[in-house]
């Protein structure tokens, strides 16, 4: 660094934190420190050139289509879209997620398609960021039950009135409870016509969107009470994830089977027919959830953000 006297050094760093930090314009700052303005500019070059002030221009672009690119290759992938997010943080990534799923959605849906949609905080965040796009006869159908025992919100019902109204429908609600207490109870349920013909337009859907439930007791699914001690221990250090509250562990196989026996909505199997079957998840609690998934293949599209897209090329086993 280039030796000034101190009092012109302190004049500098102070006119460098003003522009650069606080945003104060030139002539702000030449009030501030009472000198002219083209004296302000060339403190502000001079602390450039002396190296107090080093600008680095972050272009995620780049990296982050590189990304998508390596992960289509590994996952076999028809689309992979990667959000450039400034903090790995969950509330951060899922605002930055549900814009790119969102924009997304805006470019595939076209008429007579048939959405199925999941519920929880993620989906919210791509209902409430939905551009409405004048397509005819789009049918928006909920892929799983969303009732719970519990008071936790599940953004059931605001997901399927966001979605309809941004693609101009009525939407299809799936009025049951994700996961019942005995099989009889989930047939005697599918038996109901009316509740059939929600489940097979759900079979039906070309667009699947959904998410990945982390195995934590704080996660969406844990707190709807839902789960007898029997089925916790059975998920707790095998399951990876769930989709859709069918848990699988880290090749995408399901845990329990007799869970998923109670398990109502679409099966899994479905998602790998789907023309566009969407994972939409990021964030340190879906690493593993997200990889188990790929390596299912009960997605072919992916949303995430660059940090787990990374850990998601690193990860072997």
């Amino acid at each position: 660094m280039i030796k000034v006297d101190r009092e012109k050094l302190s004049k500098v760093i102070e006119a460098a934190k003003l522009y650069y930090l606080l945003d104060y314009n030139q002539n702000e700052i030449a009030k501030i420190l009472g000198v002219s303005r083209p004296t302000v500019s060339r403190l502000l070059q001079q602390a450039k050139s002396d190296g107090i002030v080093q600008i680095n221009i972050m272009d995620p672009t780049e990296d982050v289509e590189n990304l998508a690119v390596q992960l289509e290759k590994k996952f076999n992938l028809k689309k992979a879209i990667i959000a450039s997010i400034p903090q790995y943080e969950n509330h951060i990534i899922k605002n930055y997620l549900g814009e790119k799923a969102a924009n997304y959605l805006d470019e595939i849906v076209k008429d007579d398609d048939i959405i199925g949609v999941t519920w929880g905080t993620t989906l919210y965040h791509i209902a409430i960021e939905l551009k409405q796009k004048f397509v005819k006869n789009v049918k928006v159908v909920q892929l799983k039950g969303g009732v719970s025992h519990a008071e936790t919100n599940t953004y059931a019902s605001e997901i399927l009135y966001l979605f309809g109204k941004t693609y101009n429908t009525a939407p299809h609600h799936l009025p049951l409870p994700a996961i019942v207490d005995h099989v009889v109870v989930k047939q005697a349920m599918e038996a109901d016509r009316h509740i059939r013909k929600i489940l097979e337009l759900g079979s039906q859907a070309n667009i699947a969107l959904f998410t990945i439930g982390s195995i934590k007791t704080d996660s969406l699914l844990f707190q709807l009470g839902y789960f007898t001690e029997s089925d916790l221990k059975s998920l707790y250090g095998k399951a990876v994830g769930d989709i859709c509250s069918r848990f699988f562990d880290k090749n995408g196989e399901i845990c329990n089977e007799s869970l998923n026996e109670r398990t109502l909505g679409v099966n899994l199997d479905e998602l790998r027919k789907k023309e566009y079957s969407i994972v939409v998840a990021g964030g340190p609690n879906k690493i593993e959830g997200i990889y188990g998934a790929l390596k299912g293949k009960y997605a072919n599209v992916l949303v995430t953000d660059q940090f787990t897209a990374k850990f998601l090329l690193d990860k072997t086993e």
